[in-house]
């Protein structure tokens, strides 16, 4: 018996595809050296140029977090688990303070009280002796601010409201796109166009009319999220990308908010509540983003449509059972999900002194630039197809395709996986796999000029970067918006997924 080692989803492509490995090694140091030696291309994601574990990266031996350097010398034995979790690309004002306080609630004549409609609707939880009628008052209310109404606010909302909590508040300024119908399923497909938050509103309302939908058409910003947050009990993080994520940590910690946090990846998925008044906050896990690219999104590495369902719940779960004072919020625990292999797992998260928002001497005393914070110059929809901000040079589909016609000796390189070439490819376009692109470099003509493309421009232009890095001379040029800018300027029978 040797130690194993679980290897996450967004990491597998590096180690041969492998979601398991095993290593015979004394220390948990040796066993992570074992495998970056092993798998070189994974040193620069666990790893920074200093030879230290990255901050976004935790490494768990068995349930306990092993990650700052002295504590690489944990020894191992037969049998123990090596977890290596990286981050992944899901208030109350005077009014309210009776509802959330502490995990509490205040004198029940506070609450308001249940109609008859209302016993009815809500009588499997009335007859809860955990919930019961004290328990639905509160519940009625609470009021919960849902950040995203996509794949985990769909669900997350929908059963906030079927539960009755009084008022939920919807961010977001996205329209409903018929890729997002495998797994958003607060929207249906005569929605398709329609902005999310007005399908969302009539769904929820459809659901509970004696719900308050209140409704915020708007980007989350460091300007409005304090103020967002302040008139609400619970903060539910849906959203899919790092600056909103860290945005509505700080922002729940400096204004005392639970978070109820979600993200999705893949098979994989992870779970929360993060405190900062009462334990770890998200920057307690992950000190700092992964730059740029370095983490794929859901629209590059897809997600299991049913995922963002499950772990939705469990955040619909987590926010009822804080409105309840329950014991057992997910608090300083994260729970990881395996939906392919249908595991949980949890592991503990301890409150960082030096955390610099919820620490003992905090340095973020207000919101910052968050697009800076995660090293973008802009906020890229990397849904939506669009490139990095780099100084690579880029083509647009509509010049390639004059180019091709022209006869220019072009070569198309597709860095994308084997199954999204099944599903729609580029004439001529050679495909070699981003996580094999430098090993299999010597496939690419260093004296034609070379188009690199993926979907939507995003990896292409990792690849160059890394084809740049690794030595490569020729001429490399980044297809602007990807296959999808092809399918919109030039082929539109190319399928878009």
């Amino acid at each position: 018996m040797a130690v194993k080692i679980l290897i996450p989803t967004a990491l597998r492509q590096f180690a041969d595809g492998r979601a398991e490995l095993h290593a015979e090694a004394s220390t948990a140091g040796e066993v992570l050296e074992q495998l970056v030696g092993e798998y070189a291309e994974l040193r620069r994601h666990l790893y920074n140029e200093r030879g230290e574990l990255r901050n976004f990266v935790n490494v768990y031996v068995n349930d306990e977090d092993i990650r700052h350097a002295a504590r690489l010398a944990t020894p191992v034995k037969d049998g123990d688990t090596i977890s290596i979790v990286p981050a992944i690309a899901g208030g109350a004002g005077e009014a309210n303070e009776a509802v959330v306080a502490d995990g509490r609630t205040s004198a029940v004549g506070a609450l308001p009280g249940l109609t008859n409609e209302e016993i009815a609707r809500y009588s499997r939880h009335l007859i809860l002796p955990e919930v019961g009628v004290e328990g639905q008052r509160r519940l009625k209310a609470a009021r919960v601010l849902m950040i995203g109404t996509g794949g985990l606010g769909a669900p997350l909302g929908m059963y906030l409201a079927a539960a009755g909590v009084g008022t939920l508040g919807l961010v977001d300024f996205d329209v409903v796109d018929a890729s997002n119908l495998q797994r958003q399923i607060i929207h249906g497909t005569r929605d398709v166009g329609r902005p999310k938050i007005e399908s969302a509103r009539d769904r929820l309302s459809d659901i509970n009319p004696n719900v308050k939908i209140e409704t915020y058409e708007t980007r989350l910003t460091s300007e409005n999220a304090l103020e967002l947050f302040r008139d609400y009990d619970v903060i539910a993080d849906g959203t899919d990308n790092f600056p909103t994520r860290y945005l509505v940590n700080d922002a729940c910690v400096l204004a005392g908010k639970p978070n109820v946090y979600g993200s999705i990846f893949r098979f994989e998925g992870q779970a929360s509540v993060f405190w900062g008044a009462r334990g770890a906050c998200y920057r307690c896990l992950y000190p700092e983003p992964p730059p740029p690219g370095l983490v794929p999104s859901c629209a590059e590495g897809g997600v299991l449509g049913v995922l963002p369902g499950i772990v939705g719940a469990i955040q619909a779960n987590e926010a009822i059972k804080i409105i309840l004072g329950a014991d057992g919020v997910l608090l300083n625990r994260l729970l990881l999900f395996d939906a392919w292999g249908m595991r949980f797992r949890e592991l503990r998260l301890r409150k960082d002194p030096a955390c610099p928002v919820c620490g003992e001497n905090p340095t973020v005393r207000e919101l910052i630039d968050y697009e800076e914070f995660c090293g973008l110059r802009a906020q890229p929809s990397q849904d939506a197809g669009e490139s990095p901000a780099t100084d690579f040079e880029e083509i647009t589909a509509a010049r390639l395709e004059r180019r091709i016609e022209a006869g220019d000796a072009l070569q198309i390189i597709d860095v994308r996986e084997p199954h999204e070439y099944e599903i729609a490819r580029i004439p001529g376009a050679h495909l070699i796999p981003l996580a094999q692109v430098v090993e299999r470099a010597g496939e690419i003509d260093e004296d034609r000029e070379t188009v690199v493309h993926c979907k939507g421009g995003v990896r292409s232009a990792r690849a160059i970067e890394a084809l740049r890095r690794a030595g490569f001379r020729g001429r490399l040029i980044n297809l602007r918006g990807g296959i999808t800018a092809w399918s919109d300027e030039v082929d539109p029978s190319v399928p878009k997924y």
